[in-house]
This record gives structure tokens, sequence and C-alpha cells, in this order.
């Protein structure tokens, strides 16, 4: 698809056609190309963008409400992951194999907010004009890449220790080890270079036309990709780690459920032995190891369901994960394999693209939500840094639920505290009364 676009050349008018590829993925945030004008800058000869509509207060309200939202989702994401790293490291209870994974995740996604977003959001702003040169161009498309990358690989090694975790939970301590765990973190780091920084600095991810292109209009960051990468990179990032996901996951599913119906089988089975030997009257040492064996079930138990708790809550953020970049990867492989025939207006690039980076704020409110033991280190990492920051008038604010709460327990506890020394007063009087001499009464 073409686009003919007016250029003023040094006071001569001119007529080419553009076209809608070499302004793919990066130029999405600014409207319709339609409603735009390219004009001649005279100092750099590059062209810039300008609005015919910025008078309509409407649209006005769009593009305000617009730089909301991606504003609310970058803080999100940047202050939610960072809250996830600083809960971890302040709280024992949370270190264990699984969280540093999910640390590990917290800081891939907080990157995507720093780098990918950000620069997305100055293209937004500027109203499609990329500001930061040809090299910072490359360096953006290829942390974008690498970022999300990371991030689902990171998912793909969560659902494999979730999988030991509950199909093998006697083996899991020697399956997954300090060491083995730094091995996956290492391959999950440094892997999504090999579809993200090597591919991009070399030209190999696009044709040579869009890199000519890039060459003749330093301030149009565009990212077009040529087929093959495009099939290569959103396999290695999306589709195979996707695919173990699921199937980890159906695992796990048909795992917990087997262990679920057994575990209640056996409370039945035990229950019945335990009534049967109290009727034979079997000695009493069979009974109490048979009951000890009943009690230890219920610690079974126990962590059984900590298991299915926490791999229902890795669960829904993969869930999460896959509905919110699924659609930017169907986009990604439709488009790059059918060319020109697949248009894609720049509204709906806009939409999956920040659809897709909406994913690095969702996982820390998913863990406030589900998870009872990130819930509560959420709680007193926010209650430190409020007294922390605002000194006394912040504690104040911080902890006036508090003083509400156990406002009506003293006034209780005063209560009582003055009735239990009302009546010991009372009976003492009561004995001094009675041990006086006029009062006692002799009888023969």
């Amino acid at each position: 698809m073409k686009l003919d676009i007016d250029v003023v050349l040094n006071d001569t008018p001119q007529n080419f056609s553009l076209d809608f590829r070499d302004l793919s993925t990066s130029m999405y945030l600014t409207d319709t190309y339609g409603n735009k004008t390219f004009e001649q800058n005279e100092t750099t000869n590059d062209f810039v963008y300008t609005n015919q509509f910025d008078d309509v207060p409407f649209i006005v309200f769009l593009v305000f409400l617009k730089c909301i939202i991606m504003l609310f989702i970058i803080l999100a994401a940047i202050f939610g992951n960072l809250l996830v790293i600083v809960s971890v490291m302040r709280h024992r209870k949370l270190r264990v194999i699984t969280n540093y994974f999910v640390v590990s995740l917290a800081l891939a996604d907080m990157l995507v907010a720093i780098w990918a977003m950000c620069f997305n959001f100055s293209v937004e702003i500027t109203n499609g004009q990329w500001l930061f040169g040809y090299f910072m161009c490359d360096v953006w498309n290829s942390l974008d890449v690498y970022f999300s990358s990371a991030s689902i690989l990171h998912l793909c090694c969560i659902s494999v220790d979730r999988y030991y975790a509950i199909v093998q939970p006697l083996d899991y301590p020697l399956i997954m080890t300090t060491s083995k765990l730094g091995i996956m973190l290492a391959v999950v780091w440094c892997s999504p270079a090999l579809v993200s920084f090597l591919p991009i600095f070399m030209g190999w991810y696009t044709t040579y036309e869009h890199l000519d292109f890039r060459k003749r209009h330093p301030k149009v960051c565009s990212f077009t990709v040529n087929r093959v990468y495009a099939v290569i990179s959103s396999s290695v990032s999306f589709w195979i780690p996707g695919v173990i996901m699921l199937y980890m996951y159906y695992r796990i599913y048909v795992e917990a459920d087997r262990q679920e119906r057994m575990l209640y089988r056996s409370k039945v089975a035990a229950l019945l032995l335990d009534k049967h030997l109290q009727i034979n009257g079997i000695s009493v040492g069979e009974v109490m190891r048979e009951r000890q064996s009943i009690q230890m079930q219920p610690m079974a138990s126990s962590k059984m369901k900590r298991e299915r708790k926490a791999a229902r809550t890795l669960g829904i953020i993969m869930s999460a994960f896959l509905a919110c970049w699924l659609p930017f990867f169907l986009w990604y492989i439709i488009t790059a394999l059918c060319g020109e025939s697949c248009p894609s207006p720049p509204p709906v690039v806009a939409a999956v693209f920040w659809f897709g980076y909406f994913n690095s704020a969702l996982n820390p409110l998913i863990y406030a939500y589900f998870n009872r033991d990130f819930r509560a280190a959420f709680r007193k990492t926010l209650d430190s840094c409020c007294r922390s920051l605002c000194g006394s008038f912040g504690r104040r604010y911080c902890h006036q639920h508090r003083r509400d709460h156990h406002h009506s327990n003293a006034s209780s506890d005063i209560h009582m505290n003055n009735c239990v020394k009302s009546t010991s007063a009372d009976v003492l009087r009561a004995q001094a009364s009675c041990s006086k001499p006029d009062d006692v009464i002799i009888r023969a």
C-alpha cells in the first residue's frame, strides 16, 4: 500500500510515493498516515511530521488519554517489578528457587519498561519522530526483542521448575540445585541475544531496501523484518517456549489431579484401618503407630496444596503472558508472510504492541492477588517505605487503620480492668467488714 505525499523542496513542490512497509512497527504510535504531511526540515534535510488535526479538541483528548495510559503502564511496570525484587530480598521466607526465577523475570520486565516503553513513548510525544540517531534505533529495537524474549524464556524455566516440584517432589532437591539454577538463568539471559543484537546490528533482519531507506531518513526508526527473520525470531521468542509451557502445565494439572485422588483414597483407607484396629482390639502400640501415620498425612496434604497453589499462580502468570503477547506475534508473523496483501492500520499496530507491553505491569498484580506470602511481603515493604519516606506523618498515616482497629479492643480492656478492680475492692471490703469483732456472732 502506497501513499502519495506532497513535499516542498527549495520552494518547488514535488510528489512521490511512500511505501507503508517502510513505516512499520516503530512509527505505529502516530495517527493514520493519511492525516499527516511531510515538511522539509531546512537544517537537517530530514522529514518531520505535522498533524493536520492538532486544533480538534477530540483528537487532542485522544492523544492526552493515550499518553496517560502509556505513562501508567510504564510506571506500573517499573515500580511493581521493583517491589517484587525488593520484597524477595527483604523477606527470607520468599528466598526459594522458584522465586529466584520470579526475581529475574521482574528484572527483565522492569528493563522492558525502561528501555522499550520509554523509547516508544518518546516517539509518541514527538509525533513519530526519532530523536536519538541511527545507532540508537538499532539499540532500541535490539533491547525490545531481547527483553521480550527473556521474559517468555523465564516463564518457560518457571514451568519446568514447577513440573519437577509437583511431578517428582522427592527428586526435586537433587534436580533443581543452585548450580543448575545459575546455568538456566545464564542461558535465559544470553540466548535472546542470538535473535536480537546479532542479526539487527549485522543487518540480517531486514531487506537492503529498508536499510537504504533508514540511511536516507535517520529520523524514521522503523523495524521492518524479512520473512526468514520473522519466522526464526518468533519461533525462538514465543512459539517454541509457549508450546513447552503449555505442555508442562498440562502435565502439572494431570499429576496434581492424580495426587489429589490418591491422597483422598489414602485418607479413607487410613480411617477405615484405624476403625478396624480399634474394633478388633489390636495392641496399643500398633494402634499408636497407625495413628501417627494418619497424623502425618495432613502435613503432606498441606505441602501438596502449597505446591499446587504456587503452580496455579505461575500458571495464571503464563496465561496472562500468552494472552498479552499472542495478538502481537500473530500480527507479526502474518504481516511478515503476507507482505503487501496484509496492510496494518497504525492504531491496530499500536494496540498489539502496548497490549504486549502491559504484561510487564501485570505480574506484580498477579503475585499480590493470588499469593499470600507475596501479598504479606508487599504490605510490609510498602509500610517500611512509607515510614522511611514520610517520617512521622507517614507513620501516623500508615498506622491509622491499625489504631482504629485496636481502639475498640483497648476500650474493652480498660473497661474490663476497671470492673475487675471494682470487684476486687468490693470483695476486700466485704472480708474486712466480716472480720470486725462487733459483727461476729458466737452461737452456743
